[in-house]
């Protein structure tokens, strides 16, 4: 027994005749007569009678028209719960993302993006890269929002733009404007640091900066999240190194810089798993993330 002989059955249940029926679904009468003898033989009971020249239901049918029914609407569903119609997908998206960026880059595209798919429940997820990459390889994220380097074979990313990274220093006085001064790496070398942990893709890349330069830097605390980084320099605690999207908020108790000949900048990427049946949606919404963030970098 499979669905279609179920559809068979229930288009001759409505027409009451087998000619009908087979008009209705585009097949002979003679394909669908055996299907319901196939169905018959199948379940062992007779489903018609024959009255005149019309079929008429016996019990049983009628029981099992009515179990079909339900059974076929629960079919349909499922397809159109995984249907390839980015437009009319309704199944819940997982996007995640660093705090950095749903701050300061992604709050004009989540508008947009909930605009261009409003039948989507699109869910958001705060997370590092490093957990992020976990997410979409155990398929609890769709999309992720990335920093790079990241080494995995078996994500496909697609490349964004790149971010300046810029020298904090502790500063007495608010500081006005948003301007980026030069400093030295004699400076850095005597100053102390507030750092992101060591487990994170973003120290490895401020550690290679270090080391570019010749620099061992004195890091006296290490957090997650640059928002809790950007206070700890306002109170007074040591000098860090954030991107500069992070860093233009007014008024602010610190100066920015950046090194002479020594540019420092992080890769952002979305990531998505490679498939065997990729998700259309999830194509759909990184293409649409890819233009809108480029066009805001």
């Amino acid at each position: 027994m499979d669905i279609r002989q179920l559809e068979l059955f229930l288009a001759v249940i409505e027409t009451s005749s087998v000619t009908k029926a087979a008009q209705k679904m585009n097949l002979s009468p003679g394909a669908v007569s055996l299907q319901l003898q196939n169905l018959a033989a199948h379940l062992r009971t007779d489903l018609f009678v024959r009255a005149g020249k019309q079929l008429r239901p016996t019990p049983a049918a009628l029981r099992l028209a009515e179990m079909s029914g339900k059974l076929l609407r629960d079919a349909l569903a499922i397809e159109s719960y995984f249907q390839n119609d980015p437009s009319a997908d309704a199944r819940p998206f997982n996007l995640a993302t660093g705090p950095t960026s749903l701050i300061h880059r992604l709050p004009k595209p989540l508008r947009q993006l909930r605009k261009q798919f409003p039948n989507t429940s699109i869910q958001i997820t705060v997370s590092a890269t490093e957990e992020m990459v976990q997410g979409l390889l155990d398929r609890q994220f769709d999309l992720a929002l990335i920093s790079l380097p990241v080494d995995v074979p078996s994500l496909e990313i697609m490349p964004l733009f790149q971010e300046e990274m810029l020298v904090l220093e502790p500063s007495h006085h608010a500081v006005p404007g948003f301007r980026i001064g030069n400093i030295t790496p004699e400076k850095l070398a005597a100053s102390s640091f507030l750092l992101y942990p060591q487990r994170s893709n973003m120290r490895g890349l401020i550690n290679r900066f270090f080391r570019e330069l010749g620099i061992s830097p004195n890091v006296l605390m290490e957090a997650d999240d640059t928002e809790a980084i950007k206070g700890l320099v306002e109170s007074g605690f040591g000098y860090s190194i954030l991107p500069a999207s992070a860093l233009r908020k007014q008024p602010r108790f610190f100066n920015v810089y950046r090194i002479a000949g020594h540019p420092l900048t992080r890769q952002q990427a979305l990531a998505m798993v490679k498939a065997e049946y990729p998700r259309p949606l999830t194509r759909s919404i990184a293409q649409f993330l890819q233009t809108s963030l480029k066009l805001s970098s």
